[in-house]
């Protein structure tokens, strides 16, 4: 049987299912997901962490995250679901003055992009806000109280939910095994349930994409990597108010859920590679880095069986690919987001439904992200990374 769909999505994680409501709430739902998986949040959107958060060093990253951030505090008015936006903040504590003159030139950007809440912090705020916290070596650091949490696969189920409400066809279970194309342009996505005549394709398949991209004859820079989340058995020595709290010395960061904590770490030593496994020796790495920060962690029990590994989808420059290829009409990128995947995917959702609907868009100029930059030597560079 022939099928015939105005856009077709590759990926039904939250950039897909994003992409897919905006798409239909624009009034477009023809629209066809592919998920190779039973389940949508089987890759890489249910192994987040879940921050999001303003606190980035480049604008295109900065205005991501504030779209982001105003659809998940209105997203259940939007989708009829639930974000679980927790807005506890990020607090980013330096301890050496070229971290501190690092947050102090992101954050004049930060302002100068419209984010209108970011503070500087002295130590005494820091000890303040986390009294927990050994503060000796820092120096100060920024906090803004908007950034905070979402229930990644809250999100999910929210955009995925709606835009099926709207009209939009979800094929599970299905693998996607080539991508036509004629006279320069894309016109068919051949699926293990048959061939699917399209004039617009959307990789969204997260760490995948550059399997997905080399079906349409692209070169993409999409590489995984493994993180790793830790996640304590309930404790209470510390408040479950804290905001997300990053050591700059190290990268270790830590966060509340629930009755919990979870930490995370960019392990150096960590390789590329579709590593999904989560290494108990990981747990020892993290609590000598928590314990040195926060001696109270010292009495923390952590069950390796709750603990997780996800995979990261890298570019070279730490910055998502999103937008058209323009050598082959009709294919667009949502990929690479390096870690932002959940907290920039209703930006990325807007600002690709826009650019297949009206080939631009007003939310902010997506130039910067576009797959062509690295062909052209114009890489951008993200100091803020986790």
């Amino acid at each position: 049987m022939a099928h015939t769909f105005d856009v077709v999505i590759i990926g039904g994680g939250i950039v897909g299912s994003s992409i897919a409501y905006h798409l239909a709430e624009s009034g477009c739902s023809n629209v066809l997901i592919v998920e190779r998986n039973e389940k949508q949040e089987m890759g890489s959107t249910g192994k987040s962490m879940g921050g999001v958060r303003a606190q980035f060093s480049t604008a295109v990253n900065i205005r991501m995250s504030l779209y982001s951030i105003d659809t998940f505090s209105r997203f259940e008015e939007l989708t009829g679901n639930t974000a679980d936006y927790r807005a506890n903040g990020y607090l980013f504590a330096a301890t050496n003055e070229r971290h501190l003159a690092t947050l102090e030139a992101n954050r004049e950007r930060q302002v100068a992009n419209g984010v209108k809440n970011v503070e500087l912090l002295t130590r005494e705020d820091i000890s303040n806000i986390a009294p927990q916290l050994v503060v000796d070596d820092i120096v100060g650091g920024t906090f803004c109280p908007t950034d905070g949490f979402v229930d990644p696969y809250s999100v999910l189920r929210g955009f995925a939910t709606r835009a099926r409400q709207l009209g939009v066809t979800l094929w599970l279970n299905t693998e996607v095994t080539g991508v036509e194309t004629e006279n320069g342009a894309v016109s068919a996505v051949v699926t293990a349930k048959g061939k699917v005549s399209t004039r617009a394709v959307v990789n969204a398949a997260g760490a995948w994409a550059a399997q997905v991209a080399a079906m349409a004859g692209i070169d993409l820079p999409v590489s995984p990597l493994k993180r790793q989340i830790v996640t304590t058995q309930p404790f209470d020595a510390l408040s479950h108010k804290l905001p997300m709290i990053i050591d700059m010395s190290t990268g270790f960061h830590f966060r509340p859920e629930g009755t919990r904590f979870l930490m995370a770490w960019p392990d150096p030593d960590e390789t590329e590679g579709y590593k999904t496994a989560f290494d108990p020796d990981f747990i020892e790495k993290v609590l000598t880095l928590a314990v040195r920060r926060v001696p109270a962690f010292a009495d923390v029990e952590v069950n390796p069986n709750q603990c997780w590994a996800g995979l990261y989808e890298m570019t070279p420059d730490h910055h998502a690919i999103i937008g058209p290829v323009r050598r082959l009409n009709g294919f667009f990128l949502a990929n690479g987001f390096s870690g932002h995947g959940v907290m920039h995917a209703p930006a990325t959702g807007r600002v690709i439904s826009d650019l297949i609907l009206h080939g631009n868009t007003d939310v902010l100029d997506p130039t910067p992200l576009r797959y062509e930059r690295f062909a052209e030597g114009s890489l951008i560079e993200e100091t803020a990374l986790l």
